[in-house]
């Protein structure tokens, strides 16, 4: 498993996917099996410690020469491998060893607004070669594989695995008192969690919070600063939200964020794109009414047991948090709903997956361009 991301900057939700993947496949690996995490050559690794792997290893260039050597070609090499897995787009395509790629989403190609110019570039580059040169490309759920499948020439299996819940999230019997030390007081908040970035909708969500009929609770968000300068303070100003309303807590520790889950009123997730959106399992599975935008994955994911509303329409997620928040049998409902269909999803299940599809390419038997659904 390459590793890096969880060395990255700002990690995000791939840095989570990466250790989870990691953790998982350690933990139901066969006899036969093991796992092995790489990185860039860094003095200090510290945050790539995944419990279970078999050690951890560095290659010889740091982070940046890496990343141009990788998108050039396949050195260097990770040696002493039968398969490598990269849970990102950065990847040593090109070698004789099968590499499995997770590519995230199509965002891209759909929203490519929402990223970086530098970043679309890099991305669309190293998506093309991974469509071309690695051995099956993992993708989180079947909207990504269906606008994949769209943008991108794909010549090998397209393999559907969805993604599961954190056991670090499980509520802390220390809840109360871990909310209280972050200056969330009682009484519900809307809650959000994500990279502070344009993609989010982070805007319409406040401007939600601002519009007639919105319910009169905080917002307490919690993520790194991204790109794109998302100033949470300002946006509430502008928005007419009075001092305070807004709290921008920074990424926490996974103890802080399930007793913020614990806590919350609603979780929410306004994105204008997703590739999975693991917010949404992560609210279902803690037993908080979750609303999202109708971005294709977020809805796939949801799968029925979350509110729904329109892409960038403020007034109707306003309309849709204060129905959650003031209507008893609606919140029940959604709550019901929404632990059955976390219980759809684990880590484990996503390792299983994997383990099958790592051992059909060392003795391959699959086919160009074949979507492939978690079984």
């Amino acid at each position: 498993m390459v590793l890096e991301q969880l060395l990255a900057p700002v990690p995000g939700g791939t840095g989570r996917y990466a250790a989870e993947v990691a953790q998982a496949l350690a933990a139901t690996a066969g006899p036969q099996d093991g796992v092995r995490g790489w990185t860039a050559w860094h003095r200090r690794t510290a945050e790539a410690v995944v419990t279970g792997l078999r050690g951890r290893r560095r290659l010889p260039l740091p982070r940046r020469p890496l990343t141009v050597a990788w998108e050039r070609g396949s050195w260097p090499g990770l040696r002493g491998v039968d398969l490598v897995h990269a849970p990102t787009l950065l990847a040593p395509l090109g070698g004789r060893g099968p590499v499995v790629v997770t590519v995230h989403d199509a965002v891209p190609w759909t929203h490519p607004e929402t990223l970086t110019p530098r970043g679309v570039r890099w991305h669309r580059h190293m998506a093309e070669r991974a469509a071309e040169r690695a051995a099956a490309l993992v993708v989180p759920t079947r909207a990504v594989a269906t606008e994949l499948a769209r943008h991108l020439d794909v010549r090998c299996p397209l393999v559907v695995v969805g993604e599961g819940v954190s056991g670090r999230l499980a509520r802390p019997t220390d809840a109360s008192a871990r909310r209280s030390a972050l200056g969330v007081g009682a009484g519900g908040y809307v809650l959000t969690t994500a990279t502070l970035e344009p993609r989010k909708g982070l805007d319409v969500l406040v401007r939600a919070l601002a519009a007639p009929g919105a319910p009169d609770l905080p917002l307490v968000v919690t993520g790194q600063a991204g790109w794109g300068g998302v100033d949470l303070a300002g946006l509430a100003a502008d928005a007419g939200l009075p001092a305070g309303r807004v709290r921008a807590l920074g990424r926490v520790p996974d103890a802080d964020l399930a007793a913020l889950l614990d806590g919350a009123a609603a979780l929410v997730v306004p994105s204008r794109a997703e590739g999975f959106g693991l917010p949404v399992l992560e609210g279902m599975a803690a037993g908080v009414p979750v609303v999202t935008s109708d971005a294709p994955a977020l809805v796939e994911v949801g799968g029925g047991a979350t509110v729904v509303t329109p892409v960038g329409d403020a007034s109707a997620l306003a309309s849709a948090l204060s129905s959650v928040v003031d209507d008893a049998v609606l919140r029940a409902d959604l709550l019901a709903r929404g632990a059955t269909r976390a219980g759809e999803f684990s880590w484990t299940s996503a390792a299983d997956r994997l383990w099958e599809l790592y051992r059909g390419l060392v003795a391959p038997s699959t086919g160009r361009g074949r979507v492939i659904s978690e079984g």
